[in-house]
């Protein structure tokens, strides 16, 4: 084996287009990503035929780019992995079908990898003393989950939502009180102007599910607070509903994540996704670890939101195990953590 393993990754898996070089899992040699933001605000959200048209017009573009500013040619690389799920089964395929592509014409062995483990994966590129086992928060649009990385590749889910992720949550209000998409970025801003302690939402627990998560309640409370203030002609401070229901969400994230590094015995905490780009929840985390003596890690932003990168910093591990998909592979857009 090489000792320098060079892996070009693909991740299409919503609405971002993005390639990657990423050297033995944890250098960089490039990251391109192509956003489509611009293109789904209008909708409010993300147009799924839509994201597919576009990332079929720009994925070669996008792995072009990547191959030049790491100045690497295909013969030049290991391996080519590529997110196949869970997420948008659209622009999933696109991305399996670009990767297979490329490893038929050049020979190269392909790794299909999960989005969540690439999640999970990013914060190896930033933290070159992060190794398992350690828990992570993922929280992200489509994901909340309380996992145990008990080695490379290696997880075990604690913790979930039983309903709204923690981003979907935020995107719901922030359109609820009139701010654009996505919402969890204009809520962190616009919650710096407000008072957390001006509402009292809920925090849910889930009977006999100490780690698990629910975030529906909180939502509904929320719409439930604006459609009285309406029916009463009372004003709503907007910033304040903001900032009150990002602590709302921010305590039941930290209070779990702590409770379970404390039962589990983890010395070690991990944020990931793109909700982990919140500031106050960076905040929030790095104080209640330092208080409880746990080493606290989190990736860049860049890193947070969807991103080759991460992709190709999980595909190196795979890698070294011997982990290898066929032609065959197709997208899952279900895929739970650890299938294969």
């Amino acid at each position: 084996m090489n000792e320098k393993i060079r892996i070009l990754a693909i991740e299409s898996s919503c609405d971002e287009t993005a390639a990657a070089v990423v050297e033995n899992g944890r250098l960089v040699l490039s990251n391109i990503i192509f956003s489509q933001i611009e293109l789904h605000k209008c909708y409010g959200g993300v147009v799924p035929e839509i994201a597919s048209r576009k990332h079929i017009e720009k994925i070669s573009q996008v792995i072009t780019s990547a191959l030049t500013e790491a100045g690497m040619a295909l013969q030049e690389l290991d391996a080519v992995a590529v997110t196949y799920g869970p997420g948008l089964v659209g622009p999933l395929l696109v991305g399996v079908s670009a990767a297979k592509a490329i490893c038929f014409a050049a020979g190269l062995p392909l790794i299909g990898i999960h989005h969540i483990e690439g999640h999970i994966s990013a914060n190896y590129i930033e933290n070159k003393d992060l190794e398992p086992p350690f828990l992570t928060l993922v929280v992200s649009g489509g994901h909340t989950h309380l996992v145990i990385v008990r080695n490379y590749g290696e997880y075990e889910v604690v913790g979930q939502t039983r309903d709204d992720a923690a981003g979907e949550a935020f995107d719901k209000v922030a359109r609820a009180i009139g701010l654009g998409y996505p919402g969890g970025p204009q809520i962190d801003r616009l919650s710096g102007e407000g008072n957390p302690d001006a509402i009292r939402f809920p925090r849910a627990k889930v009977e006999g599910a100490p780690y698990d998560f629910s975030f529906s309640g909180l939502k509904s409370s929320v719409l439930n607070y604006l459609n009285t203030c309406e029916m009463k002609g009372e004003s709503v401070n907007r910033a304040d509903v903001a900032a009150s229901f990002q602590k709302a969400v921010i305590d039941v994230l930290v209070e779990h994540a702590m409770e379970a590094a404390e039962d589990f015995g983890l010395p070690r905490l991990a944020i990931a996704g793109g909700v982990a780009s919140n500031s106050s929840l960076r905040e929030a985390f790095a104080h209640a670890c330092t208080q409880r003596g746990i080493a606290f890690y989190h990736p860049s932003p860049v890193f947070c939101t969807d991103n080759a990168a991460m992709i190709g910093a999980a595909a190196y591990y795979e890698y070294k195990k011997g982990q290898r998909s066929g032609l065959d592979l197709n997208a899952v857009p279900n895929l739970k953590l650890g299938e294969r």
